[in-house]
């Protein structure tokens, strides 16, 4: 067997390579270092040749038999390679990280907060949803010696995850959005997700780092309570107040610090192009973050209003017919109780909601489910569409439901719906922003 190839070895390649690196010979990068991650139906050890003849400058795998020129280099573990190699750079690099999780709101967060570091301060943020064991990696090893801060999103679906991207990132400091009933089946319930979100809490207090918290979240400061903590909220005791003012369905509020004389006469209303009374709290930690990194109050409050949402997270549409408010990125059962509850709240005639399956909820899917069905039934929503195998389990007979998104689809371009308010919302892979079309 021949010598496996070392951190240091690697990381000189990487320099060398200019930090350009690749995974998907489907899009490779001229002059990149290639790793040979393979998946569950294929050996991407089997890639390396072609990748250095689609131009990359270096491959990396795991079997030596793929050794088949002077530019491929062999490792115990390509995955483990990558990870090892990002830490590496980690550790090179002098600037502040921010590492994020949470149930719901991990990428609205860290848009929010890289729309206001980015005003003052060259900041590098995951980009799209990145955050696993692969993302995380790649998104470290993209920054650059111009970066000034990184903001990482770490998403997990079991225990022991969060605290695997921690060792890997190795944060400063951290952010709990909240803890909700989201991947359930992996985590084994609520008190899984408690334990496997806080992993982070834990990393940071033995750093001696600093986490932002929700001030008014009494899970989150239980768990928090022995990091140093920097505290966002409506109560008083709060590192940074906001009051919000609901005027129109965008989320429009003030805030101040501990710093300020707390007359909310002579702050500006900061005026958001988001909308859901849930994301008040999102963009207040937003504002408690840019205002520790002292961005001044002017560029927090230009950043946010001037923040619009994408990637179907919070969106409101007004197509030719109808307004839609398109939230189908992702749904879990804390996320769609928010979401039902600030619909019912808003302002509007000829409300639709449209909701899609839930998933990985394991053994308390249909539970789940019914929980949903019964909170629609508590706000008064009458005209609701159900799509997904999940929610027809739930036998529901008062509510038209589909078994899959392209029949609701088919049945919405016949019902030719006009001048309605429509809030849509379900896991990623019901894919409901197709509804848009008929809508």
């Amino acid at each position: 067997m021949s010598d496996f190839t070392s951190t240091e070895k690697l990381y000189a390649l990487f320099i060398e390579c200019e930090q350009k690196v690749c995974t998907d010979t489907r899009k490779l990068i001229k002059g990149s270092l290639f790793f040979s991650l393979s998946g569950d139906n294929f050996n991407a050890n089997e890639f390396a040749p072609k990748a250095i003849e689609g131009g990359c400058a270096y491959a990396i795998v795991d079997e030596e038999k793929f050794l088949v020129n002077n530019n491929i280099f062999l490792v115990k573990d390509v995955l483990q390679a990558l990870q090892d190699l990002s830490n590496h750079h980690r550790r090179q690099l002098k600037i502040p990280i921010l590492a994020i999780t949470g149930s719901n709101g991990k990428t609205t967060n860290k848009e929010l907060i890289n729309a206001v570091l980015s005003k003052k301060y060259k900041t590098l943020a995951t980009v799209g949803n990145l955050n696993n064991h692969i993302g995380v990696p790649l998104t470290l090893l993209s920054i650059t010696k111009q970066h000034q801060m990184a903001v990482i999103e770490m998403g997990a679906n079991h225990q022991g995850e969060i605290e695997m991207l921690c060792k890997i990132a190795e944060p400063d400091f951290g952010l709990i959005t909240n803890i909700g009933k989201a991947h359930l089946e992996g985590f084994g319930g609520i008190e899984g997700v408690k334990k496997g979100k806080s992993e982070m809490y834990r990393f940071i207090e033995k750093k001696t780092g600093k986490i932002f918290v929700n001030g008014d979240d009494e899970v989150l400061n239980e768990l928090a309570k022995a990091n140093n903590k920097i505290s966002y909220g409506i109560s008083e005791s709060c590192s940074c107040v906001g009051k919000e003012f609901n005027d129109n369905e965008f989320v429009s509020f003030k805030w101040t610090t501990g710093n300020n004389e707390n007359d909310w006469n002579k702050l500006p209303v900061i005026k958001t192009k988001i909308i859901g009374h849930y994301n008040f709290i999102n963009l207040l930690c937003a504002v408690c973050i840019g205002n520790y990194f002292k961005v001044e109050d002017k560029l927090i409050n230009e950043a946010l209003s001037e923040y619009v949402p994408a990637m179907n997270r919070s969106q409101l549409e007004k197509t030719e017919h109808n307004t839609l408010i398109l939230d189908a990125y992702n749904a879990n059962p804390s996320s769609m109780k928010v979401a039902i509850e600030n619909f019912a709240g808003l302002m509007a005639d000829n409300k639709l909601i449209i909701l899609g399956d839930m998933f990985e909820l394991g053994e308390y899917s249909n539970e789940e489910h019914k929980k949903v069905i019964s909170f629609l039934t508590e706000n008064k929503l009458n005209e609701v569409i159900l799509i997904g195998s999940e929610f027809i389990k739930a036998n529901v007979p008062k509510y038209k439901t589909f078994s899959n998104t392209n029949e609701c689809l088919n049945y919405l371009k016949e019902q030719k719906i006009k001048n309605k308010t429509i809030l849509i919302k379900g896991s990623r892979g019901m894919k409901l922003e197709i509804l848009k079309e008929a809508l």
